[in-house]
């Protein structure tokens, strides 16, 4: 009987695999047409039909494209020229992917920076790309200021011009020069050819930022080519059509959000509905009055939205499908059970990464298959991992070597340039040497190129890939990669801190891991004003949300910080004899983490 769903599954996958490498056909070929150019032609057929909506702000794709070509003529005023960076500071809204849309028309290269960000990380994330220009939405501006101080402008004496965004009706920031006025008053209509610079799918579109293994983040390149790639690839992935409507909730400076929740359904005639951010109490709200056919989630977010009450419209929806990744198999079935989805698509990928899969026949618990006929198009390994140098293993040959099925190890994927296997792009961060420190050279043979993923998976002999943790000092919580090494540094500022072990620890019943560090302080420590530290310089999912005080950090022998026996202990007061506090919102502080707190915490009755 087994043979009839394994039938199923190879043709899932098949469909699956043929959709998307079709429409990924035109973008390896035709090489000088990118986004801009596609968002033209859909303007054309689709005209007045809506595009982009959200409560504040509607655009049909005529509107998209003319406000998208508005950016465009403002670009060319301020004189930008192909290549050069203009920063992105703004809230999710469909002005969003119009700024970025037309400064690629115009031959810029957009950085998205993530809207969490304060202080020293949002300067990191600035200074990398050097912008010639930054655009920050108005609510987002007195974040920015304070950041300026840590600003590093190279060559640049003056620094980026910066602009504001506003839409209300005075401009009360008066550090920037004022946008909307200058972009509502240029002309809608497309650039003339003669001012397109020559720009092809390979060169630069944006800056994705993400928080790699080694602390701060890295500015990810994406060209024309990788932008169209993402949108084409999950439109085939989740059969979307000019009748599909998107819920996106998901941060738009992320490539999920941005990029495969928007791309997918827009290049096919579709529409999104945009939130600005995810709310668990007016999800279902947003979904069934706009008439949403799918929507984008991670796993974090189908778990909020199974813990909370339940909503009258939960099951009054037009859901087909949802697609996203983190789904963890705890709360599968419960998940599609009562929200009832038709389907869901669970896949794996990053936004760097070369490594793509999909699971195209549900099969719970997975991240995705890569069946044996398929092992030549999406060149995909499972390496056997050392835990102790963290970086694959080699054996006397100097190669490294297949997990048998069922085995950890580390997921690498074969760096190639190949149009007939174009998802095996690796485009690196705009630090070349960051880039490199992702590539595993001679890996099966003398000179083989393969990326590194950071991830530890197992696959089972049918080729379906199973997550098992990130690899290093990252781990995941809110949905967001948190960087110990960033936390830390941001920790050690805090007068009285002498040394800070940043870690995340399993919660039962929580997606991720919880910020947990473990602290070398002096005795008049000030836990509120340890707090006051923490809220003012972190974001929201970054902030430790457990403290142990210790009197000194084991350290090994080349002076790594010691983890893994920390993370083992977890928080537990009863097994630990150092002082334990959590993170209290109530009081504004971190407060005494007693044996009863902790069961309460474990079963659920307070939550993190």
């Amino acid at each position: 009987m087994a043979f009839f769903p394994r039938i199923r599954s190879e043709y899932a996958y098949l469909s699956g695999a043929i959709r998307t490498l079709r429409r990924l056909k035109p973008v390896v070929e035709k090489k000088t047409r990118l986004w801009p150019d596609v968002l033209e032609e859909l303007a054309d057929r689709y005209g007045d039909r809506p595009a982009l909506l959200s409560h504040n702000q509607q655009l049909s794709y005529n509107a998209f494209m003319g406000r998208a070509n508005q950016y465009a003529h403002w670009a060319k005023s301020q004189n930008l020229q192909k290549g050069d960076v203009v920063g992105l500071l703004m809230p999710n809204c469909p002005e969003f992917l119009a700024v970025w849309t037309g400064i690629a028309r115009a031959g810029g290269v957009t950085a998205l920076l993530n809207t969490n960000l304060r202080g020293a990380s949002l300067a990191h994330c600035v200074n990398i790309v050097t912008p010639k220009h930054i655009i920050v939405d108005a609510a987002l501006a007195g974040q920015f200021t304070d950041a300026k101080q840590y600003f590093v402008y190279g060559h640049a004496q003056d620094g980026p011009e910066l602009w504001v965004y506003d839409n209300a009706a005075e401009n009360s920031t008066k550090a920037f020069k004022p946008l909307k006025p200058l972009v509502d008053a240029a002309n809608a209509g497309p650039l003339p050819l003669e001012d397109r610079p020559a720009v092809t799918t390979d060169d630069k579109c944006l800056y994705i930022y993400t928080s790699g293994t080694t602390g701060l983040p890295k500015a990810a390149n994406i060209n024309h080519y990788r932008v169209q790639a993402i949108m084409h690839g999950f439109s085939a992935a989740t059969g979307a059509s000019d009748q599909d409507r998107m819920y996106n909730c998901m941060p738009m400076y992320h490539s999920a959000g941005g990029l495969i929740a928007t791309g997918s359904v827009l290049t096919r005639g579709g529409s999104v509905f945009i939130a600005e951010r995810f709310s668990a109490s007016t999800f279902w709200d947003d979904v069934v009055d706009n008439d949403c056919t799918m929507f984008q989630y991670i796993g974090e977010l189908c778990r909020y939205l199974l813990n909370s009450p339940p909503h009258a419209k939960e099951r009054a929806h037009k859901i087909r499908m949802c697609n996203g990744n983190g789904l963890r198999p705890d709360i599968w079935e419960a998940f599609q059970s009562r929200f009832q989805i038709p389907r869901i698509l669970e896949w794996y990928a990053a936004t760097e990464s070369n490594a793509v899969f999909f699971n195209f026949d549900a099969k719970v618990g997975a991240i995705g298959r890569i069946p044996k006929w398929a092992e030549h198009k999406f060149v995909t390994e499972v390496v056997r991992f050392d835990h102790e140098t963290e970086t694959p293993k080699r054996n006397a040959q100097g190669f490294c070597e297949i997990c048998d099925p069922g085995e950890i190890g580390e997921v690498i994927s074969q760096i190639l340039n190949d149009p007939k296997r174009p998802s095996q792009r690796f485009e690196g961060y705009s630090n070349s040497q960051e880039s490199q420190q992702k590539v595993l050279e001679s890996v099966f043979e003398a000179g083989d190129r393969w990326f590194r993923s950071g991830d530890l998976m197992r696959r089972d002999a049918l080729g379906y890939f199973y997550f098992i943790d990130r690899i290093g000092d990252t781990f995941r919580w809110k949905g967001e990669n948190v960087a110990t090494s960033e936390v830390s540094e941001n920790l050690t500022n805090f007068a009285g801190v002498h040394e800070a072990n940043v870690y995340g620890v399993g919660v039962p019943g929580m997606e991720g891991r919880a910020g947990m560090v473990a602290l070398v302080v002096e005795d008049d420590f000030d836990p509120a004003a340890f707090y006051a530290h923490v809220h003012k310089a972190l974001p929201d999912y970054a902030r430790p949300v457990f403290l142990r005080l210790q009197n000194h950090i084991e350290v090994t022998g080349t002076f790594k910080q010691r983890k893994i026996e920390l993370v083992k202990q977890g928080f537990d007061p009863d097994g630990l004899s150092d002082p334990l506090f959590i993170i209290d919102e109530g009081s504004q502080s971190y407060v005494k983490l007693t044996p009863e707190l902790y069961e309460d915490i474990c079963s659920g009755k307070r939550r993190l």
